[in-house]
């Protein structure tokens, strides 16, 4: 299974960018696929995840209202809509999936997730 990120680039504060995170080798149907990130000197942290038993969403507060996850029917793409961008979301963003589901009280641990795409930079300028 290999998950491959795309999308990042440079953008103004304010903007709009959206990833997206391929897999190949298989589908996630009934697993989570989620969103981290990571900045210069912090721990990776989550941004959001979609469950993939009954599609639902959920966000870290920093994000909620600004980022949206959205899949493919084949469930084979990840998409991560990011707008109303800040200059403290500025990182490298990785997506990540695991072929179980995942307790919802759990979708923000890193350590749940069994495959990591290699990361695409993202940078808002003020």
């Amino acid at each position: 299974v290999q998950l491959q990120a795309s999308g990042g680039g440079l953008v103004q504060a304010g903007g709009s960018l959206r990833l997206s995170c391929a897999a190949s080798g298989r589908t996630f149907r009934s697993g989570n696929m989620g969103w981290f990130r990571q900045a210069p000197g912090k721990e990776r942290e989550f941004v959001g995840g979609i469950d993939g038993w009954n599609s639902r969403t959920y966000y870290a507060d920093s994000v909620k209202g600004r980022f949206t996850i959205s899949r493919d029917n084949a469930k084979t793409t990840m998409y991560l809509q990011m707008n109303s961008l800040k200059p403290e979301d500025t990182a490298v963003y990785y997506c990540a999936a695991r072929d179980r589901r995942i307790v919802t009280s759990a979708m923000d641990r890193a350590d749940q997730y069994e495959h990591w795409g290699q990361g695409t930079q993202v940078t808002v300028s003020s």
